[in-house]
């Protein structure tokens, strides 16, 4: 399940994400990254799903990245085909696995500084099991995954309300599946022109 909460203004990008894993070979509690970045170009490659699928996605877009004429704007746009690509033999690799169909998903953000534009930018990215292309959104002033538990609540770049907003999210999505399926620490990755810094901000 997880968090996956975006904040996004011209100069400043936010990205907040739980540690919340379980070891694939003993279901386990343990811990994830599940926001990775891409330093020389300042950008942030976030997650909630598959972290397998999240792992691939990346490998790919840190390959892309040593190109020449690598920017922010290709990887965008070629992000959700990339995804519609691979989808078919991560499903068949799950099922191998004997996991459930109906719980696979992928929810995946790229966003970080846009020399060409000159501001900050980010696109959301979303496939599932039911199969359809992937859904692409360019972001505009956010997102939060899961967003019910947040509705009515202003925007705040300030990590104690973002904080609070993820512990809000984790009790509602560990309340409405019945086990935890989220928590640990939340992580928040902060991204500015030059500049990208990660810190653990609490217990969620």
């Amino acid at each position: 399940m997880s968090i996956l909460n975006v904040l996004l203004r011209p100069d400043q990008l936010l990205i907040a994400v739980d540690t919340w894993a379980e070891d694939a070979l003993t279901q386990r509690p343990s811990t994830g990254a599940k926001l990775l970045l891409i330093p020389q170009h300042n950008l942030v490659l976030a997650s909630r799903g598959s972290a397998q699928f999240f792992l691939k996605i990346y490998e790919l877009c840190l390959q892309a990245s040593f190109r020449a004429d690598f920017t922010m704007e290709q990887v965008m746009a070629e992000l959700g085909l990339v995804m519609d690509h691979l989808w078919p033999n991560y499903l068949q690799a799950a099922a191998e696995a004997g996991m459930a169909r109906d719980i696979l998903h992928s929810e995946l953000v790229l966003g970080g500084w846009s020399p060409k534009s000159g501001r900050m930018m980010a696109t959301a990215y979303a496939k599932d099991a039911g199969g359809g292309p992937a859904r692409v959104r360019p972001l505009e002033g956010g997102v939060a995954s899961p967003g019910e538990p947040l509705r009515g609540r202003p925007d705040s770049f300030e990590l104690k309300a973002v904080l609070e907003a993820g512990r809000l999210q984790v009790a509602y999505l560990n309340e409405s599946v019945g086990r935890t399926v989220a928590g640990g620490r939340l992580l928040v990755a902060v991204l500015r022109m030059g500049q990208a810094t990660i810190t653990d901000i609490g217990e969620l």
